[in-house]
C-alpha cells in the first residue's frame, strides 16, 4: 500500500503500567478508506491502544502517527486541531443526559464551529437522519433503548465530517440483531461518507461482518494481520482458539487476579 494512503501509522509503541508492559513493541499501519478491526480478549490492551492513537496517552517510547503528524510529540493545542479530524464513538455513548438527543450531536459544532444556529440544526437533522432517527432529536438519553444510544453516539462522532472514526466495542450489551444494525451503519457510512474506521472489539460475528482487515492483539503485541478470510484460515493457535471461542488451547483461563497478571508479565 503506498504511503500516502497511510492515515494512521503505528512504530514500535511501547507502555508500562506499574512494571507491566501493557502495549509491546506495537506496529501497525491504517490505510484510508477501510474498516480495520483491533480484536482481543479483555485485557488484551485494545483499549489502551486507541487511547493512544486519539492521543489521551503519551506512550513510553515509540512513534504514532495520524494523518502525517506525530503525536506522541505534538503540543495540546496542536492536537486539538488534530482531533477534529476524527469523530469517537465510547463504548457507552457518553451521552449528557441533561441534554437532548439534538443538543448532543450538536455539541461538536458548537464547540468547534462559528456556524450560524439554523445551519447547525440544518446538520444536525442531516446526520441523524443518516443513522435512522429522524424526529428523535427532542428526546432525551433516558427516554431511549441502548441501540438508539448508540446511533445518537455515532451521528454525533461524524457531526464534523471526520476523515477518520474510532469505535470502542460498537455493539457491547447490545443484542444481535440491534448489534447487526449498528455493524450496518459502521459499514453504511464507511461507504457514504468515505471514512476510515478503526473498530476495537472482541464480538466475534461484529469483526467478520465489518472488517476489511483485522488485527489480533494479545498480551500487548499484535499476534497477525490480514484479511478476514485469512484470520479464518490462520495457523497462529492463539488467533485459532480466540476466533472459534474454544476453551482449549494457549489462551488459558484463569480464576485469580494475581495469576492473571503473572501470566501476562510472562
Amino acid at each position: 500500500m503506498a504511503e500516502n494512503n497511510v492515515v494512521i501509522k503505528i512504530e514500535d509503541l511501547m507502555k508500562q503500567f506499574g512494571g507491566r508492559k501493557v502495549l509491546d513493541g506495537i506496529n501497525l499501519e491504517v490505510y484510508k478508506g477501510e474498516t480495520i478491526v483491533v480484536m482481543g480478549g479483555s485485557g488484551c490492551g485494545k483499549s489502551t491502544l486507541l487511547r493512544h492513537i486519539i492521543g489521551g496517552i503519551r506512550p513510553d517510547s515509540g512513534r504514532i502517527y495520524l494523518f502525517g503528524k506525530d503525536i506522541t510529540t505534538t503540543k495540546e493545542n496542536e492536537l486539538d486541531e488534530i482531533r477534529k479530524k476524527f469523530g469517537m464513538l465510547f463504548q457507552s455513548a457518553a451521552l449528557f443526559d441533561s441534554l437532548t438527543v439534538e443538543e448532543n450531536v450538536s455539541l461538536p459544532l458548537r464547540e468547534h464551529t462559528k456556524l450560524d444556529e439554523h445551519i447547525i440544526k440544518i446538520i444536525v437533522k442531516m446526520k441523524l437522519e443518516l443513522v435512522g432517527l429522524r424526529g428523535f432529536g427532542h428526546l432525551y438519553p433516558a427516554q431511549i433503548s441502548g441501540g438508539m444510544k448508540k446511533r445518537v453516539g455515532l451521528a454525533r462522532a461524524i457531526a464534523l465530517d471526520p476523515e477518520v472514526v474510532f469505535y470502542d466495542e460498537p455493539t457491547a450489551g447490545l443484542d444481535p440483531i440491534v448489534g447487526g444494525v449498528i455493524d450496518k451503519l459502521i459499514l453504511d457510512l464507511s461507504n457514504k461518507l468515505s471514512i476510515t474506521s478503526v473498530v476495537v472489539t472482541h464480538d466475534m460475528n461484529s469483526v467478520f461482518r465489518i472488517a476489511d482487515r483485522i488485527a489480533m492483539l494479545h498480551k500487548g503485541k499484535i499476534l497477525q494481520v490480514g484479511t478476514p478470510e485469512e484470520i479464518k484460515n490462520t495457523t497462529n493457535e492463539f488467533v485459532k482458539q480466540f476466533i472459534t471461542g474454544s476453551p482449549e488451547g494457549p489462551i488459558a483461563f484463569f480464576q485469580g487476579k494475581e495469576d492473571y497478571l503473572e501470566e501476562l508479565t510472562k
